[in-house]
């Protein structure tokens, strides 16, 4: 996920922490001064859904505004028709292996 508070804030004018402050306290969020400076230089680990709430409203944004999905690296995106295919059972079944690759046939699991 990408973090854009500082483009959220920037369209409304906001270009410093600092003049983050009266704004959520607007909509009664009150953060720390560490708190506000972390969202602001940072990507945080996690976010409180109350806390996204209060921000978005502080700053006139919609969620999909602060949070960008991004790719993760090293995975290739999905074409949406190949996940259609998938959930619609179009693709092949897999086939269960008939030995453990000695060529003995497989043990029961136990009762």
């Amino acid at each position: 996920m990408k973090w854009n508070l500082r483009w959220a804030a920037a369209n409304r004018g906001i270009w410093r922490p600092s003049d983050l402050m009266p704004v959520f306290k607007e909509v009664g969020f009150n953060p720390s001064v560490s708190k506000v400076s972390a969202l602001w230089s940072g990507t945080p680990v996690t976010v409180r859904l109350d806390d996204l709430d209060l921000i978005c409203a502080a700053l006139q944004c919609t969620v999909a505004d602060l949070l960008v999905a991004e790719p993760v690296a090293g995975e290739t995106p999905v074409a949406q028709d190949e996940g259609l295919a998938t959930a619609a059972g179009e693709s092949p079944r897999p086939v269960p292996r008939r030995s453990t690759g000695a060529g003995r046939p497989r043990s029961l699991p136990p009762n």
